[in-house]
């Protein structure tokens, strides 16, 4: 079910922005004209401006919209985007004025979404955001949908087109949510069983092209896709990883952040996002190239605060350093020689190897390294470390027993004194 046109390739837009109290930047310009070209459009013209507020029938002024017609017969461009959130009915104002389809910065990156989506959870997840979003433009934006429109077999007496449509849009969200409760639940499952088996997960969160996938395949040795353009991971991909002298643990790529990320994806994606809600640690991957580093960083904090993940350790990764002069991987420090950030170039693998010996280290000091050596009488003890500890090896001796290499999480070290 698709709700909104999606662009074919060689499309052409005019692009609307402006200053409102001075508060866009040429950088938000910058990256919502990424969006545009991942979204396989082409941005052919950018109308900036600046007003104290914006206008309440069509967000530009007059002068303004003048301007955006004229520009709109001079570059033939099939679609007007505007990098910021409209109203219902100032997107219909301005379709009515302009004759060509006009989308706002939500409405852009659901469908960018949308052409991304593979996996049959991320493509409900996506429908289910378009819909939230498109409940509430029904509220007020669309006066046609408020005729009556009768039918046999069709709606209730005195049901009006707004009304049907809302009810058809509020059954589509509650079966598309009962369908995710579903995924949700075997999600849960493998959460459990890890959890159980005290295998320890860390998510890589970030800002959209900070690199997350290219890291993730560097260390899992692993394809998935990874690609120089803005929401290139929407579907949550894990990897056991093995760590030096550590034992297993589980890495999971999730879909990266943006400024001013629309509320319904957040909702939408919570259960993609639950892996990195219930992480031991999360990896917070940084572009050490981008000037606007310090930004991103903020708004990737907020939305994990949207999503209760505020709480959990971080350990900050400054990617791209390939792109930096003069900067060599290393590792910063506290006073108390806790390593607080990486800097690596995962493209290139430099570094790579630095952060899993800090991974290494940091999980050694939750868990107590020990080799055992068990008698057959003791298969119980051994089918409980088999089910808390990490195993790094195993082997039987001549005498039959059992020699077990193992990292045991300190909660259960109790259970060495039985060995």
């Amino acid at each position: 079910m698709e709700l909104f046109d999606r662009p074919d390739a060689g499309e052409k837009a005019l692009i609307v922005h402006l200053s409102i109290n001075e508060s866009f930047s040429e950088d938000n310009l910058s990256e919502f004209i990424q969006l545009v070209e991942s979204a396989n459009v082409e941005p052919v013209i950018t109308i900036k401006g600046s007003r104290r507020t914006p206008d309440s029938k069509y967000y530009v002024g007059k002068g303004k919209l003048e301007e955006v017609k004229h520009q709109l017969h001079e570059t033939c461009a099939d679609v007007v985007l505007f990098n910021h959130s409209l109203s219902p009915s100032q997107q219909r104002n301005l379709e009515e004025e302009l004759k060509v389809r006009v989308l706002d910065r939500t409405n852009l990156i659901l469908d960018i979404f949308a052409q991304r989506a593979q996996s049959f959870e991320g493509k409900l997840q996506v429908e289910l955001a378009q819909l939230q979003h498109l409940s509430t433009r029904l509220i007020r934006g669309w006066t046609h949908l408020e005729r009556q429109k009768g039918g046999i077999g069709m709606r209730g007496p005195g049901e009006t087109q707004l009304e049907t449509d809302r009810r058809l849009i509020g059954q589509r969200i509650r079966q598309i949510k009962s369908r995710l409760a579903k995924v949700n639940k075997q999600r849960d499952q493998g959460r459990r069983s890890r959890q159980k088996a005290d295998v320890p997960t860390i998510s890589l969160v970030g800002y959209t092209n900070a690199g997350k996938s290219t890291l993730f395949n560097t260390i899992t040795d692993s394809s998935i896709y990874a690609a120089d353009q803005l929401f290139a991971t929407l579907d949550p991909t894990l990897r056991k990883v093995k760590l030096p002298d550590y034992g297993e643990l589980v890495l999971a790529d999730t879909v990266g952040f943006i400024q001013d990320l629309p509320h319904e994806l957040v909702v939408a994606f919570r259960s993609t996002l639950q892996e990195t809600i219930e992480a031991d640690l999360l990896l917070h991957v940084v572009d050490a190239s981008s000037p606007n580093r310090q930004e991103q960083i903020h708004e990737v904090n907020t939305v994990l605060r949207e999503i209760g993940a505020d709480e959990i350790p971080q350990l900050m990764v400054y990617n791209k350093i390939d792109r930096l002069p003069a900067v060599s991987s290393h590792a910063d420090k506290n006073d108390n020689d806790e390593v607080k950030a990486i800097w690596l170039s995962a493209i290139e693998n430099d570094g790579v190897s630095l952060l899993l010996e800090t991974l290494s280290k940091r999980f050694h000091e939750d868990s107590t390294r020990a080799t055992v050596v068990l008698k057959p009488q003791q298969a119980k003890l051994r089918a409980q470390l088999f089910e808390v500890a990490q195993i790094i090896s195993e082997e039987v001796n001549e005498e039959g027993c059992w020699v077990l290499e193992v990292n045991v999480p300190n909660k259960h070290a109790h259970l060495l004194d039985d060995a």
